[in-house]
């Protein structure tokens, strides 16, 4: 029970207390008739203020209650309201959190995009490099012949395969190290060499660039004696001799 409570009921006991004291209390001289009298006046007056004390307490205690409940009526409202607001600021987080990660992957993409776009970009512009195919020949005859004409269309000097292959036949029967030591040049010191046997001073007059500088390397010997020959006789071709 709340304290008032208790405070009100004591103040009633207080008031039944003093009215049954005061009409107990009677003269000397009147004792037998006062006393009936009063005796009955008392509990006729002593029931009703029992009564009033009782519906008063009951009207403070129902009072009190109410505000009790009035008391625990605000707390609940109070405590909803701060949940309430803790929702709303928990969902108001989520909402910002959720808004970051979008705005990011939305960066992240962008981005993306255009790094993409600049490497397209860097694609379109680089220069398209040819790949140089360096074609092979085989180490023999056939492929020096070979080897010597793609040289020589290079260069815009003429001949042709077996413009090359009939005097080199003849020349040196195909030994890229023949020498003749027995001819006019051999006598002067500076004897035919190599597949078309040039002799050393056509051959450093007529090399061809981009070819070796031994007189005795198969391309290098051929290219070198079918420049000269282009030069005195307008291609190998045309010559079926010594030249």
């Amino acid at each position: 029970m709340p304290k008032n409570t208790h405070k009100i009921a004591i103040a009633g006991v207080a008031t039944l207390g003093a009215a049954a004291i005061a009409f107990t209390v009677v003269p000397a001289d009147g004792q037998t008739t006062t006393t009936d009298s009063l005796s009955s006046s008392r509990v006729a007056y002593s029931s009703e203020q029992v009564r009033d004390v009782k519906a008063d307490v009951t009207d403070q205690l129902a009072g009190a209650s109410l505000k009790v409940e009035a008391i625990e009526a605000k707390k609940k409202a109070a405590a909803d309201a701060v949940a309430a607001k803790k929702k709303a600021a928990a969902t108001a987080a989520a909402k910002k959190k959720a808004a970051a990660a979008a705005a990011a992957k939305k960066a992240a993409a962008e981005r993306k995009a255009k790094a993409a776009a600049a490497a397209a970009s860097r694609s379109a512009n680089r220069p398209v490099v040819k790949q140089v195919v360096v074609k092979s020949y085989p180490n023999n005859l056939d492929g020096w012949i070979r080897e010597s004409l793609a040289i020589m269309k290079k260069k815009g000097i003429p001949g042709s395969y077996h413009g090359l292959h009939k005097n080199i036949i003849r020349e040196s029967s195909g030994n890229p190290k023949a020498i003749n030591d027995w001819d006019i040049n051999a006598i002067n010191g500076i004897p035919s060499k190599g597949l078309l046997q040039v002799i050393p001073p056509t051959f450093k007059a007529y090399h061809v660039p981009g070819t070796s500088w031994d007189i005795y390397d198969p391309i290098a010997n051929i290219t070198a004696a079918a420049n000269y020959a282009a030069d005195r006789y307008g291609t190998i071709d045309n010559v079926n001799s010594a030249y």
